[in-house]
């Protein structure tokens, strides 16, 4: 009996120091290191690859896209889009936008549905006419068929920071006619903004629309 109860109770030490001695290890000096690493090896992308204005204020993360919607009006659910900006991609997947200028985090999710989906036909559908009147401007009109999948439906997470080059490029005109610069100007700063394929060969290329959109205010207060 004596020999059980002095067996049962090294085992239970054995064990609760094993638990102090992983739990001290494994749950304050493993993410410790790590924490510390990552801040002195990368500490752009370990603070959440903030990204800030020219006055130095974080305005968001260059991996989390944002919308640019004018302020919502009595009793209307979705805000229209500021066109003095570039737009984003639509995240109109599972989860709706918020109307602080960010995505809503709870939820989100992509436009997938089978290709004869009522639901996804209708969203396709008014998304391109809605991106062909917004970008259709005195002396260019866009014409639907080249308006790129990436501006009438959202990403795999609804949360891409990213649009394609002939997406920006559509909004070009728009952009410029908002805000009293040339198509020239404009253009150049898409041209700026553009990303290559990752070592040459991996991935599309790619505008990140928030870091245009800092570019873009910062020509406008130039003048």
């Amino acid at each position: 009996m004596n020999n059980s109860v002095g067996s049962t109770g090294r085992l239970l030490w054995a064990g609760l120091r094993a638990l102090l001695v992983l739990t001290a290890v494994c749950g304050v000096l493993y993410p410790l290191a790590v924490t510390g690493i990552a801040q002195v090896a990368f500490p752009g992308k370990a603070n959440g690859s903030e990204v800030t204005d020219a006055s130095g204020r974080v305005v968001g993360s260059e991996l989390i896209g944002q919308t640019y919607h004018l302020p919502p009006k009595d009793g209307e659910e979705t805000p229209a889009p500021d066109l003095r900006w570039f737009q984003p991609r639509p995240s109109n997947g599972l989860g709706t936008n918020s109307v602080n200028g960010r995505y809503k985090l709870i939820l989100s999710g992509a436009t997938n549905r089978s290709g004869d989906n009522a639901d996804l036909i209708k969203w396709v559908t008014d998304a391109k006419a809605a991106v062909v009147e917004d970008n259709s401007v005195d002396g260019y009109t866009v014409d639907p068929s080249d308006v790129p999948a990436d501006a009438v439906t959202s990403s795999g997470s609804g949360l891409d920071p990213h649009i394609s080059p002939e997406y920006a490029k559509l909004q070009v005109h728009r952009v410029a006619e908002r805000n009293e610069l040339t198509v020239a100007q404009v253009d150049e700063l898409v041209a700026a903004h553009t990303d290559g394929r990752v070592l040459g060969f991996i991935g599309e290329p790619r505008v990140n629309v928030l870091r245009l959109n800092i570019a873009l205010k910062a020509l406008v207060a130039k003048g």
